[in-house]
């Protein structure tokens, strides 16, 4: 019997591998659940928990979705599955690119709020250091 020299360094992957797609690898892939109507998991490439609980909790609350849920094959294994079932008026995918849709504009907001208050604060800091000192050189605070 031959024997199999295992590296350990073999085993390892590097902490880019666990989010960047490969050439030719797709981000998300559909498949039709058969036996059940309306139905279809998506397979999500180097993802975790993070997305799959976000879209999962955002797809349960859309309007023609009748379940939605996730789960991770493994945990040293960067693959989310979210099934989505819906009662017909749209496919899951459009459930799925509506909810993804949405939540794009909801943290394009929360980030442009984000910058203005970050702005504002930097601005009211400036102020703060150049010119609010009382006389023992204090700002009263």
């Amino acid at each position: 019997m031959a024997s199999v020299n295992f590296r350990h360094e073999d085993n390892i992957q590097h902490g880019f591998e666990l989010f960047v797609l490969q050439e030719g690898e797709k981000k998300i892939t559909e498949k039709v659940v058969s036996g059940m109507s309306n139905c279809s998991d998506f397979i999500l490439l180097k993802e975790d928990h993070t997305l799959g609980n976000l879209l999962s909790a955002y797809l349960k609350m859309a309007p023609h979705v009748m379940m939605a849920g996730y789960k991770i094959g493994h945990p040293n294994v960067p693959e989310v599955l979210i099934r989505v079932q819906t009662d017909g008026t749209v496919t899951p995918r459009e459930a799925l690119v509506t909810v993804c849709k949405q939540l794009v504009a909801m943290y394009g907001q929360l980030g442009r709020e984000f910058q203005k208050e970050l702005a504002l604060r930097q601005y009211a800091d400036q102020g703060e250091n150049s010119g609010g000192a009382g006389p023992s050189g204090q700002n009263g605070f």
